[in-house]
């Protein structure tokens, strides 16, 4: 039996990922070590230029998903900030109990490694089933922004 979740868009999203996550990766470390930017403005900016990139190659490339209208655009900007505070908001202080004895730098280090693993699961469910759905014969951005004529 196949599993649904492991389809061609999985592997599409994974292959967006490698970009997006080089990307955002980038951007957050060089922000924290570089800079001395907050942890939470180093992990934010990380989603925040990367999440731009991931829009239009998850919706173009991953789902591609030609609606019209700005839904898909909240519905995306939803996930994206629900997934991040979920996953950066549990990784930091697990990672702080498990390291305990290390210093603030290699913790706050590792939750972000720890937070971004988190953010990939919880974003690919919430992009797949949320904020990139085929609506499946429910009125859609297209529909709203044509009056359903093409």
């Amino acid at each position: 039996m196949r599993n649904p979740l492991l389809d061609k868009t999985f592997v599409r999203f994974l292959m967006v990922g490698v970009v997006n996550t080089l990307f955002g990766t980038a951007i957050m470390f060089v922000f924290y070590n570089v800079f001395h930017l907050s942890y939470w403005i180093s992990s934010a900016s990380n989603y925040f230029f990367g999440s731009i990139l991931s829009y239009f190659l998850n919706r173009y490339f991953t789902f591609q998903n030609r609606s019209r209208g700005w839904r898909t655009v909240v519905r995306f900007t939803v996930n994206i900030t629900v997934c991040y505070l979920a996953a950066y908001g549990l990784a930091k202080p697990l990672v702080r109990w498990a390291l305990s004895g290390a210093g603030k730098t290699i913790q706050e280090n590792g939750a972000m490694l720890v937070g971004m693993c988190l953010f990939v699961v919880l974003n690919y469910l919430g992009q797949r089933f949320f904020a990139f759905r085929e609506d499946g014969g429910k009125k859609t951005d297209q529909d709203e922004t044509t009056g359903g004529h093409l």
